[in-house]
């Protein structure tokens, strides 16, 4: 499974990379913000209003706080230490890219929420990509494997999708933060695979 991850990421990695250097799919990323924005009713701005706030870092750090807290009571001190590590390196993955890239966002005309920083990659997106990717891999072994993958990946979908909708964000942006994400954790995970004990690995 990591190593699926980690094909994908670099997959969505290059395609995003791809988007914003050849002008032609510059276009197609312009003209995706706009073909949602005529897609607007007053129930999906809700939706995608209220996934904007559950995506942001402050329900990030309190549902993973809840999921640490919950491994600690089975005493899955491994599983904490990936979860910590992992998300603790998208935020500051995520924000220096941002500072460095500088992409302006779309037009004011599309935003439907206010957004800081600036547009490349887009955090929540990378921020979901983060949790999905921990609950897939921590969760490997559950039985709800399945069940709880399939969530991961509705909400990873619905954040991307959303990001765009509201006009905060390029297709481009949200691909990134995806597969920059993917990789990151990915190869965590790897790496504390490879140096733990066999019982207490991830």
């Amino acid at each position: 499974m990591p190593y699926r991850l980690l094909l994908l990421g670099c997959l969505l990695l290059f395609f995003s990379i791809l988007i914003l250097n050849i002008t032609a799919l510059n276009h197609l990323d312009l003209a995706a913000v706009l073909y949602l924005s005529q897609q607007r009713n007053e129930t999906l701005n809700q939706l995608s209003s209220s996934l904007s706030l559950l995506g942001g870092m402050p329900f990030v750090l309190f549902f993973t706080t809840l999921w640490c807290f919950a491994l600690a009571w089975y005493k899955k001190y491994s599983k904490i230490l990936l979860i910590s590590l992992g998300l603790i390196g998208s935020i500051a993955c995520a924000w220096l890219l941002k500072y460095w890239i500088a992409r302006p966002r779309p037009p004011e005309i599309y935003h439907l929420v206010e957004s800081y920083g600036s547009s490349f990659p887009s955090a929540h997106s990378f921020y979901a990509a983060t949790l999905a990717a921990l609950v897939i891999l921590v969760s490997q072994q559950h039985r709800l494997h399945r069940l709880l993958a399939v969530m991961a990946w509705l909400w990873l979908l619905g954040m991307g999708i959303s990001r765009v909708y509201l006009g905060v964000h390029y297709p481009s942006d949200v691909i990134s933060g995806w597969g920059i994400s993917f990789i990151w954790i990915s190869l965590l995970y790897l790496l504390g695979k490879s140096q733990c004990h066999p019982k207490n690995k991830f």
